[in-house]
């Protein structure tokens, strides 16, 4: 049939529906909801240092003990309630859209896919993902970085709520151009990282599906620091964007960078850097692993028509 026939789209119900169903088993096994996220937040979002003086936070080390000094070891959990709630359906959805992405380059169920196809089917699940993820990553910075200026907001439905009232929908979307610039690029390596190193530690006579489970681990991983890499710069100005008082960027992505670069030049961008890869390696090789023992589970209950 042609790529883009409807035969050729996954029924919701059928097998190839089934990236979805594990993505519900291996988000739990591989949740960011981690220390290391706060800290990345308040690191990318904290106020140049004034001469002479000393930033706010060193590093994310020192934001973690500063944090829990002040506000005690909930603090470095301010905020996670939105994102705990949007982890299945975000990582679901970007799962989804992978599938869905290859399937509609295929002519044929078993056709391999050349690297750049992947790159493709990676980009797909990026636009996916962001439709869910903008307005969840928008009330969570929010909710992070409260702390230093009085408390606005008492959870994420308030937030939710005040935001609709000030701005309206624009309020709650605030910074999806930020975040699409981050997750497209992003998620497209990550899944042709994921793929690419799947097939290189595949054993000569073997199928990916046989692969070991330390291998997975380590091609998991290694696409999340590869998804991070790519990520981190638009991550940076998506925080600091999201968090900023309205009207104060009037020109948007241009005014943000200028201001990011101003303090302290392109290392600026990568603020937060070591919170993210601290976590992005055991985070993502757990959800990889978890996803690939769901599949077989179900490949085995339900095998392939």
């Amino acid at each position: 049939p042609y790529p883009c026939s409807p035969q050729m789209l996954p029924d919701p119900l059928s097998y190839s529906s089934t990236p979805c169903v594990c993505v519900c088993v291996c988000v739990p096994c591989g949740s960011d909801l981690t220390p290391p996220l706060f800290t990345q937040v308040c690191l990318q979002t904290q106020p140049p240092p004034q001469p002479g003086h000393r930033p706010l936070y060193t590093g994310a080390l020192d934001c973690l003990k500063k944090t829990v000094a002040k506000e005690g070891v909930w603090g470095l959990y301010k905020g996670m309630a939105a994102p705990i709630l949007a982890i299945t359906p975000v990582t679901a959805i970007a799962f989804f859209g992978f599938s869905l992405g290859k399937k509609l380059q295929q002519t044929r169920p078993d056709q391999p896919l050349t690297r750049r196809q992947l790159f493709s089917a990676g980009l797909l699940a990026g636009v996916f993902s962001t439709t869910i993820l903008s307005p969840v990553e928008r009330i969570k910075c929010l909710l992070q970085v409260q702390g230093s200026s009085g408390h606005r907001y008492e959870g994420p439905s308030d937030c939710l709520r005040k935001l609709y009232r000030d701005a309206g929908i624009h309020g709650i979307y605030k910074g999806t151009c930020l975040t699409l610039l981050r997750d497209v690029p992003a998620t497209g390596v990550y899944f042709l990282t994921y793929e690419w190193l799947k097939d290189l530690l595949t054993p000569e006579g073997k199928r990916q599906s046989e692969l070991s489970a330390p291998r997975i681990l380590l091609a998991g991983g290694t696409a999340g620091l590869c998804n991070w890499a790519v990520a981190i710069p638009a991550d940076v100005l998506k925080s600091r964007y999201q968090t900023a008082p309205a009207g104060k960027y009037v020109r948007g992505f241009q005014d943000v960078l200028r201001e990011v670069i101003g303090e302290g030049g392109i290392v600026s961008l990568y603020k937060g850097f070591s919170a993210v890869m601290l976590r992005a390696f055991p985070a993502n090789a757990a959800c990889f692993l978890g996803y690939e023992l769901t599949m077989r589970l179900l490949e085995w209950w339900r095998p392939a028509p």
